[in-house]
């Protein structure tokens, strides 16, 4: 294991980090638990990314990148600030029917997609078309998200993409329930707080 990872963890980072939990992936989404890698409002916000080992890190808990990858690329951590930006903002402009720039998802799918070649396959004694994975550079580890975000707005009815119906919470979800009526990012981080905080209230005013 290389030394990028050797001194990281979710739980301490850096000393400075606003870090106390791990990720949350509460979304039904990897593009939506992408832009969830920032939450929370005012003293109670979280940030997943910190530096470059930090990206690599949730980009394996996510699924997003082989668990045994032993690399960290240099400016990930630019690259997928720029990209969860841009992200947040593609998601809210499509629930809302308007145009977005989608300049920073357009370049990490186009510049980290995998190439085809034609290649000999010995075993078939036949040529066949095969992907050649790109280089392990910031935007390579970044395109399976960029390709997660473009299903999300293509693919997705987005009146089904919902923010948690928290008043403190900024976490997104895809509402995948058979009556399509979840409210909140999970029973146990909000949902039941929500419902507490009703209760108490309803009995203040009786």
């Amino acid at each position: 294991m290389s030394n990028c990872f050797l001194s990281v963890t979710f739980l301490n980072m850096k000393e400075n980090a606003k870090i106390h939990q791990p990720p949350l992936f509460v979304g039904d989404d990897l593009a939506l638990d992408f832009v969830n890698s920032a939450f929370g409002v005012g003293a109670a916000h979280q940030e997943c990314f910190v530096d470059d080992a930090a990206v690599v890190a949730w980009l394996k808990l996510a699924g997003a990148v082989p668990a045994d990858v032993d690399a960290c690329p240099e400016g990930l951590l630019t690259l997928a600030l720029q990209l969860r930006e841009n992200a947040r903002s593609l998601v809210n402009a499509a629930k809302q029917g308007t145009p977005a720039d989608a300049t920073v998802l357009n370049y990490v799918l186009e510049a980290g997609r995998a190439s085809e070649a034609l290649a000999w396959d010995s075993e078939s004694q036949s040529f066949k078309m095969v992907k050649q994975r790109p280089q392990e550079t910031a935007v390579s580890f970044l395109e399976p998200v960029a390709q997660a975000l473009t299903r999300l707005l293509t693919d997705t009815p987005l009146d089904l993409v919902r923010q948690c119906e928290a008043h403190d919470c900024t976490l997104m979800f895809h509402d995948k329930t058979k009556s399509h009526r979840r409210r909140w990012c999970s029973m146990a981080l909000c949902g039941n707080r929500m419902k507490v905080a009703a209760f108490r209230s309803r009995q203040k005013s009786e």
